[in-house]
């Protein structure tokens, strides 16, 4: 367990170019919307958007690993054959980061039929002036349709439990926090960085590479 846990954090990092895109531009806007003073309160509410976001990842994951335990306990279906499908969307993942393959564009679609519920609520936390309200936002945003998110909750759901679905997502969060919180502090270059083609396909490859390995553990686990 604590291999996937590390594992989800270190594609969580892989990721950041793909978080940026999705979530940089949300956390310019919050850190633009937040006055500066000596006291410098844009820290703790740029904190407490990124807890929000993770705390909402962490409960996604935990219902998605219920889900899975649910699966492999009352039906019957191996876990081994869950370890199988999140391998595979691993290897999804990094062909979608490399623009090699774009099937995860689709999932993302699908993923907006919830948003459009949700995404409504963002007015109750707008303007943001306290720990409160970033909290809600992030809280709100960690529900945004992206195809990493869903990756790996593919991973939860193989996780066998309600903790360990959880904590893969929190890991998975807090992989992605370092990019987003330079981002905050106007760093454009980082994003310039991880977006740059080469660095791109780099991370893409070892995503796939990881998959490929997952899916080799999970059919041996199987066979």
């Amino acid at each position: 367990m604590s291999i996937d846990l590390f594992s989800a954090f270190v594609i969580g990092i892989l990721g950041s170019g793909h978080c940026l895109g999705m979530c940089g531009g949300i956390t310019s806007m919050l850190t633009s919307a937040i006055p500066t003073t000596s006291s410098n309160p844009s820290t703790r509410l740029i904190l407490s958007y990124n807890i929000g976001r993770i705390l909402s990842y962490s409960i996604i994951g935990g219902i998605v690993g219920f889900t899975g335990s649910i699966a492999v306990q009352k039906i019957g279906l191996p876990l081994a054959i869950l370890h199988m499908i999140a391998a595979l969307f691993l290897i999804f993942l990094g062909l979608y980061i490399g623009q090699w393959l774009m099937w995860l564009s689709q999932i993302e679609k699908a993923g907006k039929g919830i948003w459009k519920y949700i995404s409504p609520l963002a007015k109750h936390f707008i303007p943001v002036n306290s720990s409160a309200k970033a909290l809600g936002l992030g809280a709100l945003w960690g529900w945004l349709p992206c195809g990493l998110v869903y990756s790996m909750l593919t991973w939860s759901l193989a996780s066998g439990n309600t903790i360990n679905g959880a904590l893969i997502m929190t890991f998975f969060g807090l992989g992605t926090l370092p990019s987003l919180l330079i981002m905050s502090y106007g760093a454009i270059k980082i994003k310039t960085f991880i977006n740059n083609n080469i660095f791109r396909k780099s991370m893409a490859l070892g995503l796939i590479t990881y998959g490929i390995y997952s899916l080799y553990i999970a059919y041996h686990l199987l066979f």
